[in-house]
């Protein structure tokens, strides 16, 4: 069962307002991920305490400064089920994680941040291989 609306929504504004777009069914994430060329972010959110509360404000920190993508996604796994089930389907060579950070290109995977490699890190940490990936990728 998912996590109450309410205690899952303060996590959820986290990415909203610094510029994340919600993809919460699956229409949604094919909408985006089957025809986006142009880079773009995907955070899979989620409630886990430690790793996602240390995601949420590396990826924060990673987009102050340029180059960074030019589309900013997320979904929100163990919330919306169908939405991050299909984002999985994208998120191709990886098994399930999340929190987790992806990022594409021409519609490929070019990047990708599993739990691990967040899981015990500072958000600075996070934010540094970030920017790593955006300067490789986005610049």
């Amino acid at each position: 069962m998912p996590y109450p609306e309410l205690m899952v929504a303060p996590m959820r504004k986290d990415l909203v307002q610094i510029g994340f777009r919600e993809l919460r069914t699956a229409d949604d994430v094919d909408q985006v991920l089957a025809t986006e060329k142009r880079t773009m972010l995907l955070a899979v959110n989620s409630v886990c305490g430690c790793s996602a509360g240390m995601m949420r404000p590396g990826v924060y920190l990673s987009l102050q400064g340029e180059p960074k993508p030019e589309v900013l996604t997320t979904v929100f796994a163990g919330q919306d089920l169908e939405a991050t089930e299909r984002a999985r389907e994208y998120i191709t060579g990886y098994p399930p994680s999340s929190p987790s950070v992806a990022l594409f290109k021409d519609g490929e995977l070019v990047y990708m941040m599993e739990r691990h490699q967040i899981e015990g890190r500072y958000p600075e940490a996070i934010a540094e291989d970030l920017r790593a990936a955006y300067t490789e990728h986005c610049g």
